[in-house]
């Protein structure tokens, strides 16, 4: 059986709904291939929590820090650096975070210089959330930290999640009201 030029052309045209169709597809598609590398990503470069973690610590202003006692709720842990472009990006949330007082919100910044260098930078930024400073980087290389910013949820003085990378808002909420249903 042979077609006409003109009938053979109409049968491969794609109606619109099927144009639409096609490009759903394709998007989800390529959405759960970026979902998938991005999890395992992620989960390769989370922090991994020490046999015998640091929870007694002093923040840069010289105040106790003992996240044993602040880990009855989810206490989020936020390493970040002042020198980390990426940092600019999620500090602002974490700072909105920690004024919220939903939960318990603990930062460490990484070879950010002096307590006053680290101070000049907060005041500049308005950043009030608790901070120590790993001014040589031992704590966050205690808890094989390999990028900034790393992020660790502490319940009942376990690690429940680590994350790496740019968080927004809701998803550290989620993570944080997830970890508090865990029993």
């Amino acid at each position: 059986m042979i077609m006409d030029s003109k009938n053979s052309k109409k049968a491969l045209k794609k109606s619109p709904k099927q144009k639409v169709l096609s490009v759903f597809k394709t998007i989800l598609m390529y959405g759960l291939i970026f979902a998938l590398i991005y999890t395992a990503v992620n989960w390769w470069r989370q922090p991994v929590m020490p046999a015998n973690p640091q929870l007694q610590l002093t923040d840069y202003k010289g105040q106790a820090v003992d996240l044993a006692a602040l880990s009855e709720k989810p206490t989020l842990i936020y390493f970040w650096g002042t020198w980390c472009p990426i940092c600019r990006v999620t500090s602002p949330t974490i700072d909105k975070l920690a004024a919220a007082d939903n939960y318990p919100v603990v930062t460490i910044a990484i070879k950010s210089g002096s307590d006053q260098e680290l101070h000049t930078y907060m005041s500049e930024h308005n950043y009030r959330f608790t901070t120590v400073n790993d001014q040589e980087g031992e704590i966050f290389a205690d808890w094989q930290g390999q990028v900034t910013p790393s992020y660790v949820i502490l319940k009942d003085g376990k690690m429940t999640q680590g994350l790496t990378g740019i968080q927004l808002e809701w998803s550290l909420k989620l993570r944080l009201w997830l970890s508090s249903i865990q029993t």
